[in-house]
């Protein structure tokens, strides 16, 4: 049996800004296998929904708050309205503006 489908919303503080994190958040959600969105915000942050199966969600949130693009410093991650979902809302992962 394949895993449950999970969706989580996420917020990433610290450098994340300038440093081409959403184009590495990216890149590592197609090789994970998630699907969803980034986007800048206002406030500095960068904001976003994942979706997929739930062991690479968890790989993907992992990467959201420990790794990240190479020059940006991760100061905390938050998740929430984390929920299994029956099907996937988006058909891949992309950068929104």
């Amino acid at each position: 049996m394949a895993s449950a489908l999970r969706s989580v919303n996420y917020e990433v503080h610290g450098m994340v800004q300038g440093v081409c994190f959403r184009m590495y958040t990216e890149k590592e959600a197609n090789k994970m296998g998630v699907v969803g969105w980034v986007m800048n915000t206002r406030q500095g942050t960068v904001t976003g929904q994942l979706q997929g199966p739930e062991d690479k969600v968890n790989s993907m949130k992992t990467w959201l708050s420990k790794v990240g693009s190479p020059s940006s410093r991760i100061d905390r991650a938050d998740f929430s309205d984390e929920k299994t979902i029956s099907k996937l809302e988006y058909s891949n992962f992309s950068i929104r503006h």
